[in-house]
């Protein structure tokens, strides 16, 4: 899956732990904690969110890649190829 596919998907999860949260005005190059003012708890529980809403088991090592919402989109449609044919 591409990372524009994923990109529905990561923001729903984003929804229920920042439901003020604009996606319109995010910055996809800075850490989403930093602009959502989200602290750690709240970080795991996206991230929890992400795991329900497509099924990727993320590992507790690779948490520190996950910063921006490029770089989760990145590491989530590395995780999640497309499906061949």
């Amino acid at each position: 899956m591409s990372a524009e596919d994923l990109r529905p998907a990561v923001l729903r999860a984003l929804r229920r732990v920042a439901p003020e949260a604009d996606p319109a005005a995010l910055d996809p190059d800075v850490p989403l904690r930093e602009q959502l003012d989200i602290d750690s708890m709240d970080f795991l529980n996206f991230l929890i969110g992400i795991h329900r809403e497509l099924g990727v088991e993320i590992p507790e090592a690779d948490y520190p890649r996950l910063t921006t919402l490029d770089r989760i989109l990145a590491y989530l449609a590395e995780q999640r190829p497309a499906p061949a044919g």
